[in-house]
């Protein structure tokens, strides 16, 4: 998905979520007038992606406790320049869990969640946004997963347990979601 497909995707998307529809309008402005918004590097707001991933059985999510931030996540991280979302998404979604890229799959090519969050400053970065691009992932939870040295932890949570492990309104709104995903199971 290149950067003119995401910039379509985002300036037509629709959510139920008032909070996500005014991401999907800031980032949809973002890609027509910032040309360095998928370098992390960038002043502000810059994009990366993630993967929500579920189970096979559609009831429980993979989170991964993030060392620097110490809070529970679903896999994700910087474009680093790359303007293919979905491709940083799927090697973000690797480089945490320690899998190939072909224990991953792809359960929708569609854009599944758009978030914008602040990145609290750290000694070598300042504080910042970033415009997250999210996409639904299946991968087989009887896998062992080395992970990185970017967590803690990783985990698969029931969704139903989630705010136990992190109780804001992204991951809320990415659980709702999942609910359709899990009938279709």
């Amino acid at each position: 998905m290149d950067r003119r497909e995401l910039q379509d995707r985002l300036c037509g998307y629709h959510s139920r979520f008032p909070e996500e529809a005014a991401y999907a309008y800031r980032a949809c402005r973002l890609l027509k007038e910032s040309p360095r918004c998928f370098d992390r590097n960038a002043d502000g707001l810059h994009v990366t992606a993630s993967t929500w991933v579920l189970n096979a059985r559609r009831d429980a999510t993979l989170l991964m406790l993030h060392r620097k931030l110490n809070q529970w996540f679903q896999p994700g991280g910087h474009a680093d320049s790359d303007e293919d979302v979905l491709q940083v998404a799927f090697r973000e979604c690797s480089e945490e869990t320690g899998l190939p890229v072909g224990h991953i799959r792809l359960l929708s090519p569609m854009v599944f969640d758009v978030d914008i969050h602040r990145i609290p400053a750290t000694r070598t970065e300042p504080e910042h946004e970033h415009l997250d691009i999210r996409f639904l992932v299946e991968i087989d939870e009887s896998l062992p997963l080395p992970g990185n040295n970017e967590s803690h932890d990783l985990r698969w949570v029931a969704l139903r347990d989630v705010p136990r492990y992190n109780r804001g309104r992204s991951l809320h709104r990415l659980v709702v979601k999942s609910g359709a995903w899990r009938r279709l199971a």
